[in-house]
């Protein structure tokens, strides 16, 4: 149970968590609701985004749950949601990247990009660059970026980053956790004594609906496994310490479990991985010409 000290120093700080209707998101948002946070909601359907808000801000008896409702498939909507936020607030100090799915088979976003790829690494990385001036003004600030186990056996295939040639739901999901881990690494980099911190997670295996299309991890949904997953609760405990806890507040570049950083595969600490998937990152959300951002140039 968080501290006095903590449910303090969370009073008017302002947090953006994505995809916080259901799950690790929403228990997420509930947990620093409770602390005394202002917590904006990102969620893509309005109905349930209301939902959940209402839900919220009655378990926590918090009325600063605001909900901003955006598609984080579509470059055109994660840029609105930017506006919209910044036309509400003038400060940013927790964005926890949370929001994430996997598709059985490939789809196309309305930019023409893979869904699996665009919704879980392109999405945090536009939106990440499109606050980072009111993150960097707000500074202290953390940015915190969910990514899951499977990193470890995901590859970043440069060749077929799009999955045109074969698509497979596995390495889709697998490669774009492994692309949250180098870009937390990257950006964690290029900010350094810019007072904002980037720091990464697995939540673990979480009982939600989640996976209710992923059919990997040995069918890690099925009865059998989902006995022994945590609670949604249980698995935002990691993402609510990285934005709070004071033991981390200049701690970055580092990746989490149970509130513990831990070394991630070999793969994520490649560097030039790391910058050619930023380099293409950015060029496919036209961010490498476009963006003032001093953390965009090599």
């Amino acid at each position: 149970m968080e501290s006095d000290h903590e449910k303090q120093t969370m009073d008017g700080r302002i947090c953006i968590v994505t995809g916080a209707n259901r799950g690790i998101g929403r228990a997420t948002a509930l947990g620093l609701a409770k602390m005394g946070a202002v917590v904006v909601l990102v969620c893509r359907d309005s109905e349930q985004g209301e939902l959940a808000q209402a839900q919220i801000q009655a378990a926590s008896g918090n009325p600063a749950v605001d909900l901003l409702v955006a598609d984080l498939s579509s470059q055109a909507s994660i840029r609105q949601l930017a506006a919209d936020f910044k036309d509400r607030y003038q400060h940013l100090h927790i964005l926890i990247n949370n929001a994430g799915l996997a598709k059985k088979r490939r789809t196309l976003t309305e930019d023409g990009l893979e869904t699996t790829f665009a919704v879980n690494h392109i999405a945090p990385f536009l939106l990440t660059h499109l606050l980072l001036d009111v993150l960097t003004a707000s500074a202290p600030a953390r940015i915190i970026n969910v990514s899951s186990m499977v990193h470890k056996w995901g590859e970043i295939d440069f060749e077929d980053l799009q999955g045109e040639q074969r698509y497979d739901m596995d390495k889709a999901y697998n490669q774009s956790k492994l692309a949250n881990i180098l870009f937390t690494y990257e950006l964690a980099r290029r900010l350094e004594e810019s007072g904002v911190t980037v720091n990464s997670l697995e939540p673990g295996m979480v009982a939600t609906d989640f996976g209710r299309e992923y059919t990997g991890f040995k069918g890690f949904m099925n009865k059998a496994w989902r006995a022994l997953m945590k609670s949604p609760a249980k698995g935002a405990e990691t993402s609510i310490y990285l934005a709070t806890s004071s033991e981390v507040s200049d701690i970055s570049g580092k990746h989490f479990v149970s509130k513990r950083p831990v070394f991630s595969s070999s793969n994520s600490y490649d560097l030039d991985t790391a910058r050619r998937l930023w380099n293409q990152s950015a060029a496919l959300t036209q961010l490498s010409t476009s963006s003032p951002s001093r953390v965009m140039g090599d």
